[in-house]
């Protein structure tokens, strides 16, 4: 367990300058379990693919993944599921409750200021403590610091009563 808070400030003004745009984005609900999520993981794809459909762009302008990744099967699995669904499994992929814990509540926002922070420096941070792929099915987990040029990423989130979410965040 963690905790932390996490604010943003979203505006409907376009600013000239380099800025975040939330450019897609859903939550889907597999009613499942109060704790434990799908285990097909078709919810949370449904939640991916009508975020990238909202954001208008294709699989191959994601740049990174920011995962719910609880490092739990159930959790772990059903993520795995989704993003082969979503056709993203060669997308790089990170968990970031590994350095925070999980801060339940706030973790989606958390983890998605660090990654807007990561997008604008141009590295995707790893995922502390990865070492052997654990999940149904194979997926792109970044065990080292990745330094490119980044525009797009992909958050997702699950929570306690079968709750999904997806964005796409991007660079204006």
């Amino acid at each position: 367990m963690g905790e932390a808070a996490a604010t943003v400030l979203l505006s409907a003004h376009k600013p000239d300058n380099e800025a975040i745009i939330l450019s897609g984005g859903t939550v889907s609900n597999d009613a499942n379990h109060i704790s434990g999520p799908s285990r097909t993981g078709e919810e949370l794809f449904q939640a991916i693919d009508t975020a990238i459909k909202e954001a208008q762009i294709d699989n191959g302008k994601i740049d990174f993944i920011s995962a719910h990744g609880t490092a739990t099967l159930y959790n772990d699995d059903m993520e795995s599921k989704a993003i082969t669904l979503a056709g993203l499994q060669q997308i790089p992929l990170n968990s970031l409750k590994g350095y925070n814990g999980h801060t339940l509540g706030a973790a989606g926002l958390l983890e998605t200021v660090i990654s807007i922070e990561s997008l604008m420096q141009g590295k995707i941070i790893p995922t502390l403590g990865f070492e052997t792929p654990g999940t149904a099915q194979p997926v792109n987990v970044c065990s080292s610091v990745i330094e490119k040029e980044l525009n797009v990423f992909l958050k997702t989130a699950s929570g306690f009563g079968g709750c999904n979410a997806a964005i796409i965040v991007k660079k204006n």
